[in-house]
C-alpha cells in the first residue's frame, strides 16, 4: 500500500481507478495536496511529461505498448482519449524533453495536444485539427499557443500542414489598486500569500517564483537572486522588504524550492478558487480579474511611474526587447494622466554620450553651441 507522496510527503490520497497494461490492471492514486498522480509502485514505473494538469506514471512495460493500446477507461468526468494517442504523447514529450525544451513547455505543449484530442481532432490528420480548432471557444493568444504545438507535433511525426490565421487582438491588461493587491495578499493562506508578496515586490514571472531557492535568499540584505529566469532572461537580483523576508522565513522547508514541488498550473487554480471567495467576502468584483500575472503588470507600471525610465522597468522584468516595456509607458499615462512640467536636464557632448543617456531614458531635445540636450521627467 503506498503510503506518501513521492513528490510532496503528504499521506493525503485518493485512489484514481485502475491502468489496463497487458501485464493486467495497475492501482493510480492522486495526491490531494499536489496533484501528482501515481501509480502502484510494486509495478516498475517511469514518470512522462505532465499531460493536462496531472503526471501520468505507467510501468516500462506497458509504456512500449500504450500505441497500440485501444482505450482505457478514465477518470469520472473526463471525456475518452484512446490510449494511443496518450501513448503518442508520451513519446512525444520525451521527445521534446531531449530536444532541452523546459518542462513548461513541454507540459503546456501536450496540454493543448490532448486538449484537441478531446475535441473530437484526429491528430494524424491536420484538416481534422483545423476544424476542432476552429469550434474551440479559446481566446486568440491561446489557439496560437495550440498552433505552435501542433505543429511541432508535426514535424515529430514527419508530417506538414496549411496552418490556419488565428487573429490574435491585443487587450490592455488589468492594473488593480495596490489596496486591492494587498487584501487578496493578506487574506490567502501563508504560502499563497509569501508567493503574491514575492511577485508584488518583484515583477517575476510565476514560473520564476517557483524556481527559487532557499539559498537563493539571503536575509541578512534582504536580498532574493533568480537564477533560473524563463524566456531568455537575464539572472537578476532584487532588494525586497524586511516584511517579504519574514514570510519567507516562516515557510516550512519541504523542498529545495521556496514554495515546494507545484507547477503554475497548479497554483493558478488554487488562486482562482481563493480569489472568488475573497471578491465575494469583500464585495469587490475586481479582485477576482487578479491573476499570478496582474502582479507583474502592476509592478512594471509602478516602477516606471516611479523613475520615468523605460531602461530600468526593463532590466526589473527581464524584457529582451524594449517593445514590451512600452506597454507600461503608455498605461502609466493613461492612469495618472499627470502634467509634470519638471524635468533632468543633461548635456552630450560625444555621440557615446548621447548612447549612454539615451539608454537611461532620456529624450533628444535640441542642438546648441554645438552640444545635444536631452531631458528626463522627475
Amino acid at each position: 500500500m503506498v503510503e506518501h507522496c513521492p513528490e510532496c510527503g503528504s499521506e493525503l490520497l485518493y485512489r484514481d481507478g485502475l491502468r489496463y497494461t497487458v501485464q493486467g490492471p495497475i492501482q493510480r492514486f492522486l495526491w490531494r495536496a499536489c496533484g501528482f498522480r501515481f501509480s502502484d509502485p510494486n509495478k516498475s514505473y517511469i514518470i512522462c511529461p505532465t499531460i493536462g494538469n496531472r503526471q501520468i506514471c505507467v510501468s516500462l512495460e506497458s509504456a512500449k505498448n500504450l500505441t497500440t493500446a485501444t482505450e482505457s477507461k478514465t477518470v469520472a468526468g473526463e471525456e475518452r482519449v484512446s490510449q494511443g494517442v496518450k501513448g503518442k504523447l508520451l513519446e512525444y514529450g520525451f521527445h521534446l524533453k531531449k530536444e532541452g525544451l523546459k518542462d513548461s513547455t513541454i507540459t503546456t505543449f501536450t496540454y493543448m495536444l490532448e486538449k484537441l484530442a478531446k475535441s473530437g481532432a484526429d491528430l494524424y490528420e491536420p484538416e481534422s485539427v483545423k476544424e476542432a480548432m476552429s469550434n474551440l471557444a479559446m481566446p486568440g493568444n491561446s489557439k496560437m499557443t495550440m498552433k505552435g504545438a501542433y505543429s511541432s507535433f508535426l514535424k515529430y511525426i514527419g508530417k506538414t500542414w496549411r496552418p490556419p490565421k488565428i487573429e490574435v487582438s491585443a487587450k490592455i491588461p488589468f492594473i488593480p489598486l495596490e489596496s486591492e493587491l494587498d487584501q487578496l495578499i493578506a487574506a490567502t493562506g501563508k504560502k499563497t500569500s509569501c508567493l503574491l508578496q514575492l511577485l508584488k515586490e518583484t515583477g517575476m514571472r510565476i514560473g520564476e517564483a517557483l524556481r527559487i531557492e532557499w539559498t537563493d535568499v539571503n536575509p541578512s540584505n534582504n536580498t532574493v537572486i533568480l537564477n533560473k529566469p524563463e524566456k531568455g532572461s537575464n539572472p537578476r537580483i532584487f532588494r525586497v522588504s524586511t516584511k517579504l523576508i519574514s514570510m519567507i522565513q516562516g515557510l516550512q522547508k519541504t523542498a529545495n524550492v521556496l514554495f515546494g514541488p507545484s507547477n503554475a498550473r497548479e497554483r493558478a487554480s488554487h488562486l482562482l478558487r481563493q480569489r472568488k471567495k475573497i471578491a465575494l467576502k469583500l464585495a469587490n468584483p475586481r479582485l477576482s480579474r487578479i491573476t499570478f500575472h496582474t502582479f507583474r503588470h502592476w509592478k512594471g507600471t509602478m516602477e516606471y511611474h516611479k523613475t520615468h525610465d523605460p531602461y530600468h522597468v526593463k532590466q526589473i522584468l527581464g524584457h529582451k526587447s524594449m517593445m514590451s516595456t512600452e506597454l507600461y509607458i503608455n498605461i502609466e499615462q493613461a492612469i495618472f494622466n499627470e502634467a509634470n512640467d519638471e524635468f533632468h536636464v543633461k548635456v552630450a557632448d560625444s555621440l557615446e554620450e548621447a548612447c549612454k543617456l539615451l539608454e537611461v531614458g532620456f529624450e533628444f531635445v535640441t542642438d546648441m553651441d554645438g552640444k545635444k540636450l536631452f531631458r528626463k521627467r522627475k
